[in-house]
């Protein structure tokens, strides 16, 4: 049995059960007899469950290594000052076994997706505390990223692109948001660059019984403006009043919020 993502880049190795094994053997062997079971495919890396407590994750394709790498460069330096649990390394994995790349051992963490299991409103508050205490300052050594590090007008372009193609095919782009994306463009960044999470989305925030769980996929992690992050508020709760919550909860500036 392989991994490989629908909808995703094709997957440059095959990461099965058996390779992890194999992997296990050479490098981890007191976890080689646990049972090992494929749970998904990203867009980078394939994730299998190691027993009940741990995780593998290893990447599906060379470009998603170096991100990989990031996670376990910097993710234990940041993860204990969070106020979540974090899928920081508890060992790492270097090629072998015909496997090209370095990957990983997580800890398990309970939890589904919030496209599939949404959190309770009152959780936005929640999730401002956490970038809150997450967006301190970042080392000088620190990734940086210029899609993560740029104003609204270096995505201009890109954001033209999409919201044209949202335009024919759907109703979702609407006078009243075209106009909003007018006035944000005009926005100042009018906060100095901190550590950033860089890709929090649905797919990367785990929700156990409708609370916040855990964020995981820290690749993209770096040295950014933090409205990457905070964008969030909007694209997790649909309720205004729960996104005011974390507006206040996080003490936005005025051009951020």
């Amino acid at each position: 049995m392989s991994a490989d993502a629908s909808s995703s880049p094709p997957a440059e190795v095959d990461v099965t059960p058996e390779l992890v094994r194999a992997l296990l053997r050479d490098q981890h062997a007191d976890l080689a007899d646990l049972p090992i079971r494929l749970l998904d495919a990203g867009w980078d890396n394939v994730m299998l469950r190691i027993g009940d407590d741990l995780l593998a994750r290893l990447p599906r394709r060379a470009i998603a290594e170096v991100l990989l790498k990031n996670a376990q460069a910097w993710l234990p330096r940041l993860a204990p000052s969070l106020p979540l649990p974090m899928p920081a390394p508890l060992r790492t994995g270097a090629p072998g076994a015909g496997y090209p790349f370095v990957w990983s051992i997580l800890p398990w963490i309970e939890g589904e997706a919030a496209d599939l299991a949404p959190p309770d409103s009152s959780e936005a508050p929640v999730l401002a505390r956490f970038l809150k205490a997450m967006h301190q300052p970042a080392p000088a050594d620190a990734p940086r990223k210029t899609v993560r590090d740029c104003p609204l007008t270096g995505k201009q372009a890109d954001t033209k692109r999409r919201m044209a193609i949202l335009k024919r095919e759907t109703d979702a782009i609407t006078p009243a948001i075209e106009q909003a994306w007018c006035e944000a463009l005009t926005a100042p960044m009018d906060v100095k660059p901190t550590w950033v999470a860089g890709d929090v989305h649905a797919r990367n925030v785990l929700v156990h019984q409708v609370t916040l769980a855990a964020f995981i996929d820290w690749g993209d992690m770096c040295a950014g403006d933090a409205a990457t992050d905070l964008a969030s508020i909007w694209s997790l709760f649909g309720d205004p009043q729960a996104r005011a919550e974390a507006v206040a909860a996080y003490g936005m500036s005025g051009a951020t919020g």
